[in-house]
Formats: structure tokens, C-alpha cells, sequence
């Protein structure tokens, strides 16, 4: 599908050339500066900024919904603690439909109906089964949404607590995990997205499409790639390296490992996300007092690679994982959650995506073709006869 116009779609505007990134035609370094990551969901899912009323009803249905049935917790305890997070979160997601049966009927005029209330069980219940998944991988108890905390606290909330001590969010962290979330809401028809629009053309319901989407996310080409990112920045620091002698291996073709976090698969241009968290990863680690050795190689590497002829003429900019996995270290989250934390900041893309497929009066089922390049027609040959 590299650079096929699948489909038509009102909700990200995204010039790679440029570097411009729009949500609903708001600039991402707007929505960054000004918004947060609920209000920014409500916009990418509904099209407009929501009024004081509209905010307020959005963020009472995502409170309310936070919690997960007991039996639910069941089918994670069926796991083991060592299995991949993202195994887990999307066997949880795929088994919504199970439980919220009257929104998930698999009929798009039906589903409809209730969407509001779907999309926030999606938003809200996928949260809270990151939450669960860390917990259990950790042998730690659940801890309980709390209704009165804003989305991003509810959630350092049920990460972090102990029975006995309730985490209070400084409000650094959660600000940095806003930005975190908010600047993953949506990114135009990605391998995630394109899956969740696939699967949704079928007239599959909301959950089991976003499901097939965090399926997709789970690739290390696609939502693991801020954890090679970690991997690299930790390997040159062990090799007592600043970053300059990778660079230089990097040039010369003899370094294994190739440089991570930079170029994109539509950016031919800094990419916009970067830029902000870049700025953000500098101002947290400084509030929290962090001395990452880690952040001042992707400094290095950066400041080498936009200066440098050889990543300059072949437009290798970084991206929005160069950064966003130092954050997500810096707030006490492991690298194994990495990638279900892009899968809760990419929730609102993949329903609104699903929306429009299934708002789609003229919509049908998603049948791409092929170039075919095998043998032509040949007889079947007796197995007596097979040499």
C-alpha cells in the first residue's frame, strides 16, 4: 500500500514534504501548546473542539467507564506474566464485544446508535487494561479507576498505587504524559489505522476492529519502534560511546545496528511530533531532576544528523520515537509497555476511522487487488509421477 490513496478521509491532514501534521485542520503544535489529550480525542473523533458542555459529558462517559468487569480480569490472569503486553491487550480488547454485546452488534446502523458510548468504553477500558496488564506482569493487586481524577492522573493512579498508599500524580508527569498521548492521537492511514478501516469495512463492530489495530501496532516496524529506539541509545552508552562513533559507523556502512529514530515512511521533513517532544523531554527530565545519559546521546545524534550532509541529503530527520520513549522512562514506565502506551494515544484515530467507514452511506467492503507473479497454468501431475 506504500503511497496508495486508499481511501478519503476528513480527519488528519499530514504533507511529509513539509512537515505539517493537522487534526481536523488545527496544527499538531497548537493542539500541543494548547489542548490536552481528551479534548484532542474529542476532536479527531467528532470533527469540532467541544464546547464546556460537550467536554464535560465526553469526560463524564470516560470516567464511568474506566472500570472492568471481574470476569475480564479472569481471561488476563489466564496469561502468563511473561507474555508480550501487547498478546495480552488486544485479547482483552477483542474480547469487548463479549461483554458489551448491544454495542457490538456487527451491523453498522445498529452500532451507530450507541457509538458515543462505545467509543468512550474503548478510550477509557483500554487505559485501564495497560494499567492491569503492568500490574500483573509485576504480581502486583489492581487498583481501581478513580472517577474524580482527570484521565491521564486515573491512570498513573492505577499503574502506580499500592492498597496502602494512593500515587499522586506531580503534575509535571502528568502534563508530559498528556503531550505523550496526545501527540500519538492519530497519524493518517498508518498500518494500524489502515487495518482498523480494513477490518471495519466488513461491518465488524468498533472493538474487534480496534483490536485487529493494536494487532497491527504491535510490529517492532510500527508501534515497537521507540523500544529499538532505547535499545540503540543504551547500547552505544554501554560501548562508552557519545554517539559520535556510531555516527561515523553508521556513515560507513560497517555498524550493525542501523541508526533508529530518524527518517519516516511519509516525512521527508522534521517531523512535526518531534519537535514538540524533543522540547518537552528537556523541560521533564529537568522538573523531575533525571540525569539521562541516554538524552544527551539523542542530542548528540540529533544535533550530528541535522547538520550532517550524508542524514540531511537523505532527508533523515528524526521522528516522534526518537524522544517519546525517554520520556515515557523518565515517568516509570517499562520498556515491554512501550508500545501499549502508543495503542492508548491512538485509540481516538482508530475510532474515528471506524466512524467514517461506517458513517458511510456509499461504503463497501475493502477488496484491494494484486499483481499476480506466479506460474501460469499448469496440469496436475499424479504423486506416482512426481519426481
Amino acid at each position: 500500500y506504500g503511497n496508495t490513496g486508499s481511501c478519503d478521509s476528513k480527519i488528519t491532514y499530514l504533507d511529509g514534504d513539509n512537515g505539517i501534521l493537522r487534526h481536523r485542520g488545527y496544527p499538531i503544535d497548537q493542539l500541543a501548546r494548547y489542548s490536552d489529550f481528551v479534548e484532542t480525542a474529542y476532536l479527531v473523533i467528532y470533527g469540532e473542539l467541544p464546547t464546556p458542555t460537550q467536554r464535560k459529558d465526553f469526560g463524564l462517559l470516560l470516567r464511568k467507564n474506566a472500570a472492568v468487569e471481574t470476569q475480564m480480569q479472569k481471561i488476563l490472569e489466564g496469561f502468563p506474566t511473561n507474555a508480550s503486553p501487547m498478546a495480552m491487550l488486544s485479547a482483552l480488547v477483542s474480547a469487548l464485544p463479549a461483554y458489551h454485546a448491544d454495542l457490538a452488534t456487527n451491523n453498522f446502523e445498529k452500532d451507530m446508535k450507541h457509538f458515543d458510548l462505545a467509543a468512550a468504553i474503548a478510550i477509557s477500558k483500554i487505559r485501564t487494561f495497560v494499567a492491569m496488564i503492568y500490574r500483573y506482569q509485576k504480581g502486583l493487586p489492581f487498583m481501581f479507576p478513580k472517577q474524580e481524577l482527570p484521565f491521564c492522573d486515573n491512570f498513573l493512579h492505577m499503574m502506580f498505587s499500592e492498597p496502602y498508599k494512593d500515587y499522586i500524580a506531580m503534575p509535571e508527569v502528568a502534563k508530559a504524559l498528556n503531550l505523550v498521548l496526545l501527540l500519538h492521537a492519530d497519524h493518517e492511514q498508518n498500518c494500524s489505522t489502515s487495518t482498523v478501516r480494513m477490518v471495519g469495512s466488513s461491518a465488524a463492530n468498533l472493538f474487534t476492529s480496534i483490536s485487529a489495530g493494536v494487532c497491527a501496532l504491535s510490529g517492532p516496524l510500527h508501534g515497537g519502534a521507540n523500544v529499538a529506539v532505547m535499545h540503540m541509545l543504551q547500547s552505544i552508552h554501554d560501548e562508552g560511546d557519545d554517539g559520535t562513533r556510531f555516527i561515523a559507523a553508521a556513515k560507513s556502512g560497517t555498524k550493525g545496528n542501523r541508526l533508529m529514530g530518524f527518517g519516516h515512511a511519509v516525512y521527508r521533513n522534521f517531523d512535526p511530533r518531534a519537535k514538540i517532544i524533543g522540547e518537552a523531554c528537556d523541560e521533564v527530565l529537568n522538573k523531575l531532576g533525571i540525569d539521562d545519559p541516554l538524552l544527551s546521546i539523542a542530542k548528540n545524534l540529533e544535533q550530528a544528523a541535522l547538520k550532517d550532509d550524508y542524514f540531511i541529503s537523505r532527508k533523515l530527520y528524526p521522528n516522534v520515537d526518537f524522544y517519546s520513549g525517554i520520556i515515557m522512562r523518565a515517568l516509570g514506565i517499562p520498556m515491554n509497555m512501550f508500545t501499549t502506551m502508543f495503542a492508548i494515544g491512538r485509540a481516538p484515530g482508530y475510532i474515528a476511522n471506524w466512524r467514517e467507514v461506517a458513517s458511510n452511506p456509499k461504503g463497501r467492503i475493502y477488496r484491494p487487488r494484486q499483481i499476480y507473479v506466479g506460474h501460469t497454468k499448469r496440469d496436475y501431475v499424479s504423486i506416482a509421477k512426481r519426481t
